[in-house]
């Protein structure tokens, strides 16, 4: 059995289907590269290594570890999705873009004209609905899950979280 090869994540060519780990330290980019990869899903980017559609913010899933980060997560996303929308459509009207190099890519990848109008539409649209974007700490997604589907899974409708659960250890005792 051989370990998996450690790379450097390159967010304009990374695959977005199946199974991917990214791991990285503290102060390395993750958020940023999480809004990246956002954007190409919005966009429907990555031809035979994205989807065949693209995605609207209530499809895409992202989780985290605090409720704080996800708040940060979600506020960053959408500041990113208008960003690139109004550099998309200063691009489209000729005007200089102050982007960096993800961003340079993604432009150069769609065609001026009602390519680059539509994306930036799909951009600002997404920006739009990120009130509607999943963007959970993992209990909280695991709760949700388990409201929405609690016929299917048995569970009753409006289970609560224990964060603690020593009270009822000791009651059971």
């Amino acid at each position: 059995m051989s370990t998996p090869q450690a790379t450097t994540l390159n967010a304009i060519d990374f695959p977005l289907w199946g199974s991917r780990l990214i791991e990285a330290s503290a102060g390395t980019g993750k958020t940023w590269t999480i809004a990246a990869l956002y954007l190409r899903l919005v966009l429907g980017h990555g031809a035979e290594h994205g989807f065949a559609r693209a995605l609207r913010p209530a499809e895409i899933l992202v989780m985290t570890f605090t409720r704080a980060a996800t708040r940060e997560l979600s506020d960053r996303i959408r500041a990113r999705l208008v960003q690139a929308a109004q550099w998309l459509r200063q691009a489209e009207a000729g005007e200089p873009v102050a982007s960096g190099p993800f961003m340079a890519s993604l432009l150069a990848s769609i065609e001026p004209g009602p390519a680059r109008q539509d994306a930036a539409w799909r951009l600002a649209m997404a920006a739009d609905a990120m009130d509607d974007a999943a963007v959970f700490t993992i209990d909280a997604w695991c709760q949700r899950v388990l409201r929405e589907h609690a016929f299917d899974s048995g569970q009753l409708f409006d289970e609560t979280l224990v964060a603690d659960e020593q009270a009822l250890r000791l009651q059971a005792v």
